[in-house]
């Protein structure tokens, strides 16, 4: 899939402040545990914002076009997705979800280690992705310029956005599922990676 260069996103214009289109809101607490590995990454990614390159990996297969769980919805966000530890209770185990990666692996890349990819899913379960869809369900490298943290670092960000209903779901599960790449340039712009950061102890 061919993937339309983007600029630097540390040039990449914010919304001005106040604008219906400026998704930044006051820094709130964030639920502790649910996306402490996702965000491991976020003061990285203010000193080294996603560029992809154009190899083929960056964006999923046509195969994975991305699913959602119907059970989840603009109107029960709050009883859903957006109370802590929603994705933690809602992620298969991993006793399922190793052995898949497995196949995936032999049939993708055969021979490199599973550590050098991780089975990520295209809308993510934090934004009402559906867990054990296959169409949601791609391997994406750990490594390289837009790789699974920087993808992470924007999951974190634009579910922020949407437990704050600052961004509506199915538009953030549209603009994922489109081209993360192009999400990330939107939503996680310094200013919003700055103020949504997660905080230990809070």
């Amino acid at each position: 899939m061919a993937v339309v260069g983007l600029v630097a996103l540390s040039h990449h214009p914010s919304p001005a402040p106040g604008s219906p289109a400026d998704p930044r809101t006051g820094c709130e607490k964030a639920g502790a545990g649910d996306f402490c590995a996702a965000v491991a990454g976020l003061s990285k990614a203010l000193r080294s914002p996603v560029l992809p390159l154009p190899r083929p990996d960056i964006l999923p297969p046509p195969t994975t076009p991305g699913a959602i769980d119907a059970r989840v919805t603009q109107a029960n966000i709050d009883r859903t997705i957006c109370v802590p530890g929603y994705a933690r209770s809602a992620r298969p185990a991993y006793s399922v979800t190793g052995p898949l990666k497995r196949r995936m692996m032999d049939a993708v890349h055969p021979g490199e280690p599973m550590a050098n990819y991780e089975l990520d899913h295209l809308i993510p379960i934090s934004i009402g992705g559906a867990p054990l869809d296959p169409r949601d369900l791609w391997l994406q490298a750990r490594r390289g310029q837009a790789n699974a943290g920087d993808k992470n670092v924007l999951a974190y960000v634009i579910w922020r956005l949407v437990c704050k209903h600052r961004v509506p779901l199915e538009t953030a599960q549209q603009a994922i599922s489109h081209d993360w790449t192009r999400a990330y340039a939107i939503y996680a712009t310094p200013a919003n990676v700055a103020e949504y950061h997660f905080r230990h102890g809070e």
